[in-house]
């Protein structure tokens, strides 16, 4: 017995209905999921932080010291205040490097 076009029409009708809903629901899982993803990695700790004693923490503000002058100074300045360091420390070569920066 042959089907009636209106119900074919209502049929087919409902078969795009089902397939636009199944669309949906397949972007909202993948919204789902990336969510998901985002809350996951926001989870996460951070870096570890390493303790650092007071001798090393005064050593590296020694030497952002030294390289705060040596950024500021010519090749054959730096070089004198890198023999200074080797003779002689850090300070003494923190000294030569304010002196020669003023230069």
């Amino acid at each position: 017995m042959p089907r009636h076009p209106s119900v074919t029409r209502h049929v087919r009708s409902i078969k795009r209905a089902v397939a636009d809903i199944e669309k949906v629901f397949a972007s909202v899982a993948k919204r789902a999921r990336q969510a998901e993803g985002i809350a996951v990695r926001a989870a996460k700790p951070g870096r570890r932080t390493i303790p650092i004693t007071a001798a090393r923490r005064a050593q590296l503000k020694l030497q952002g010291a030294y390289m705060g002058f040596m950024r500021q100074l010519s090749a054959r300045k730096k070089a004198r205040v890198k023999a200074i360091k080797e003779r002689r420390g850090f300070e003494a070569a923190i000294r030569a490097g304010r002196r020669l920066a003023e230069k």
